[in-house]
């Protein structure tokens, strides 16, 4: 969800250097006696520093971030790292990290056994140690940007892009265009079948819906720009209440409300998002008891779902799971 922008203590640098020249060892071979040596054969030192050269700048590309940090990354890079909520989007492309974040819990953690959860903020001590070739977060921090630049190429992602920018994007940084260009076309194939069907057995024209979820401190948030409503709000999909159209339009992803003005956010349908902790939970049942809550048009009609809040990402590989769970949660 938010990009969260944690202030914590960094290593200090004398370490973090220290851990970064982990013992370099050479390896001697003996000459091939079968290779030829004469001058004709070998190329004069000069030339092969520049094809060294060459063969280095083929190997990289220049990219410059969502804010603007230019950075020389791998074109084929083998050990990533990704932290951000939207990880599921490189399990559908094929990608194998060696460390992410939000895994756990999530519809694709099975797919994933082999991938290191390195946290959220990241943790530079495990990043140290899965020695990765480019690291890709969604923490805006630049203090932590600048840390973890100094253990390998690293990126700035917008997590909060629609799914389509998404998946082009990382097809570029990660050496994956035809695998996101091929999803991408799948993908909206059997969204649009999916929206056809609700449409024809379930769905009123014009239908809105909201999306709400609690959180510590009995506070209510209303979804907008991110998670569940991305899915939801599909042209072919549900539409937003006027409310939640003006959050989304201001670039949000969500927005903290009271309990007075849910009858103003609340549409024709109402996902609820179970919340994780204990006391967001309670919360969450009290709403449930409120008269506010019982009035509801869509209470009353029985309009009304839940779904846990890990399992309402916007990631490519929840995008999938959602098309056969939407239509099972409409049709109870």
């Amino acid at each position: 969800m938010k990009h969260t922008k944690a202030i914590y203590t960094f290593l200090l640098l004398a370490t973090l250097i220290g851990s970064l020249l982990v013992g370099c060892s050479t390896n001697s071979e003996e000459p091939n006696n079968e290779m030829p040596t004469s001058a004709e054969n070998t190329l004069p030192a000069s030339d092969q520093e520049a094809d060294n050269t060459k063969e280095m700048e083929s190997s990289t590309q220049k990219y410059t971030d969502y804010l603007g940090h230019q950075v020389d990354i791998p074109t084929s890079p083998q050990r990533v790292i990704f932290a951000g909520e939207t990880f599921g989007d490189l399990v559908a492309l094929d990608v194998t990290a060696v460390g992410g974040s939000y895994i756990k819990d999530h519809v694709f953690e099975d797919q994933v056994k082999d991938t290191e959860e390195i946290g959220f903020p990241i943790s530079l001590e495990k990043t140290l140690e899965l020695n990765p070739d480019l690291i890709i977060t969604a923490n805006t921090d630049e203090s932590e940007y600048e840390q973890l630049s100094k253990i390998a190429p690293t990126l700035m992602f917008d997590t909060f892009a629609p799914l389509e920018d998404r998946m082009t994007l990382l097809g570029d940084i990660l050496g994956k265009q035809q695998q996101a260009k091929k999803w991408l076309t799948e993908y909206q194939t059997k969204n649009e079948a999916m929206w056809k069907q609700l449409q024809e057995e379930v769905i009123e024209p014009g239908e809105t819906a909201s999306v709400f979820t609690y959180y510590p401190g009995d506070r209510l948030f209303v979804m907008a720009g991110t998670g569940l409503p991305q899915f939801l709000y599909d042209p072919n999909g549900f539409k937003p209440v006027d409310m939640i159209q003006d959050i989304i339009d201001a670039k949000k992803g969500f927005e903290h409300i009271s309990l007075e003005l849910l009858p103003k956010y609340a549409g024709d349908r109402v996902f609820i998002l179970n919340a994780v902790g204990d006391e967001a939970q309670q919360s969450t049942a009290n709403l449930m008891k409120s008269k506010i809550w019982l009035d509801l048009p869509a209470v009353k009609k029985g309009n009304v779902y839940f779904i846990d809040i890990i399992k309402a990402s916007s990631d490519a590989s929840t995008r999938e799971w959602l098309l056969e769970e939407l239509p099972r949660m409409l049709k109870k």
